[in-house]
């Protein structure tokens, strides 16, 4: 290769290298933007006022028509949909428990009260029942109503869903509870 050669590659690197500096400055005459005196956003912080750690579900989640939404629900719906929680749960009367606590008798039965079986500490400290209410929010996301709780199930979505999987737990009991 000889020197004018290198002469052309060095003249068009230099030419490329002075196109994108004067496009920059020419971009910058043409879109002009006036810069803030302080650099940054303002914002706006309301005061709130501090409360208990632990707030209960029921201040945070709107209440439901328990009645309305019982009234979707469909057994065979139920035990079909119940089938992602057999994987972790037995429903069978005298069933062992897996992953997951036996749930034949959980409806009106205390959180966290099956004697063989190890829960999470918010769940053995929750205190509660298993009503139609509880289920029905604990089933939309286990890990958001009861923080602190080892199951990991991302929860059913659909209220229909809930509701027949909720009913089908209330049938597999010794003394269903009547409806809302």
């Amino acid at each position: 290769m000889d020197s004018f050669e290198i002469n052309k590659i060095v003249a068009a690197i230099l030419m490329v290298a002075l196109l994108i500096i004067g496009i920059g400055k020419l971009s910058d005459v043409i879109f002009h933007v006036e810069k803030p005196k302080i650099p940054g956003y303002a914002i706006e912080v309301e005061q709130a006022v501090a409360t208990n750690s632990q707030s209960t579900p029921e201040t945070t989640v709107e209440k439901i028509d328990i009645a309305a939404l019982m009234a979707m629900g469909d057994l065979s719906t139920g035990e079909k949909v119940f089938k992602k929680c057999a994987a972790c749960h037995s429903i069978s009367k005298g069933g062992k428990n897996a992953i997951g606590p036996a749930l034949y008798n959980v409806v009106s039965r205390k959180v966290g009260s099956v004697s063989d079986y190890k829960y999470s500490k918010a769940l053995s400290e929750y205190g509660k029942e298993w009503t139609f209410e509880e289920l029905n929010g604990y089933l939309i996301k286990p890990a958001k109503w009861i923080k602190g709780t080892k199951m990991a199930f991302a929860g059913l979505r659909k209220e229909k869903d809930r509701a027949s999987v909720i009913l089908y737990l209330n049938q597999n009991s010794d003394n269903p509870l009547p409806l809302p």
